[in-house]
């Protein structure tokens, strides 16, 4: 009998070994990663983020370690994570290898602007979580609600612009801004271009968009969305003029999160002229 007990006790205890207990202590790096974690109800379990982080509100409380592109590995270590998780395009590689030296399990994550990959985002959140049913029921109210938006009959023609830095910058293809608008129907005008490039006022005049596309962000560089329609090129598009002009928090547009029904039904309902710059 003495026997039988120690090796139940023992086979209790290498179960207990296999199944770890959750992660306690987690950092994000990433906005929509970061962002994931709260639409889990795992936000109370965040010490800390990186500086794209932003929302929900609670987030962008937290400690900063820089962006993630560039973390600060000291700052990522001062937090005492037991679980990192990244965006694959933070780095540098050298630096997340620094931090699975140090002891924290490092969980990379695909960040393309696809819904496939939001699909593997969630579920690979899911489970570094633990909760994997959690993950999954997720995905699918996220694929419910898209499946029931229905898309315009007619296809806008639309520029995407960002000016954060006071110069205009369009997106073309190969974007999280360029999936947006495919997903809405949209017709990009600088489709024939590849990622965000600058470009001129007499372009931004020729290419005549029906609407026009920006973040919060972009508006706030520019100090007010008059100034920001005041642009050379952009205050005689038709789309300016009409003010038909969506402006959209950065992150809900183009970080391809959690609450992509939601930024799908925004930029939808502005395309359609159901919402315009006031």
């Amino acid at each position: 009998m003495n026997i039988l007990r120690t090796a139940l006790c023992g086979l209790t205890l290498a179960t207990g070994i296999a199944h770890a207990a959750p992660p306690a202590r987690i950092i994000g790096l990433g906005g929509p990663v970061t962002e994931i974690v709260y639409a889990l109800d795992a936000g109370d379990r965040m010490v800390g983020a990186d500086a794209s982080s932003i929302y929900p509100t609670a987030a962008a409380k937290l400690p900063k370690v820089g962006y993630y592109r560039a973390f600060s590995v000291e700052g990522v270590a001062s937090l005492k994570p037991d679980l990192v998780l990244a965006s694959d395009q933070s780095g540098p590689p050298q630096a997340l290898e620094q931090l699975r030296r140090l002891g924290s399990k490092v969980v990379i994550l695909p960040s393309a602007p696809t819904i496939e990959a939001l699909d593997q985002r969630i579920i690979g959140v899911a489970e570094a979580l633990g909760d994997a049913a959690r993950g999954k029921a997720l995905v699918d109210r996220i694929h419910t609600e898209l499946a029931a938006i229905k898309p315009p009959a007619q296809h806008p023609r639309v520029l995407l612009v960002s000016s954060h830095t006071g110069k205009l910058e369009a997106a073309g293809d190969d974007t999280a801004a360029a999936a947006m608008l495919r997903i809405v129907g949209a017709t990009n005008v600088l489709a024939s271009q590849t990622g965000y490039k600058p470009f001129s006022a007499e372009a931004a005049a020729a290419l005549r968009p029906d609407v026009i596309v920006t973040t919060t962000m972009s508006v706030a560089a520019s100090g007010s969305i008059d100034a920001f329609l005041a642009q050379p090129g952009l205050a005689v598009t038709p789309a300016a003029k009409a003010r038909r002009v969506i402006v959209m928090d950065d992150l809900l547009l183009l970080g391809f999160g959690p609450r992509l029904p939601e930024a799908v039904r925004q930029l939808e309902a502005g395309i359609t002229g159901k919402t315009a710059a006031r």
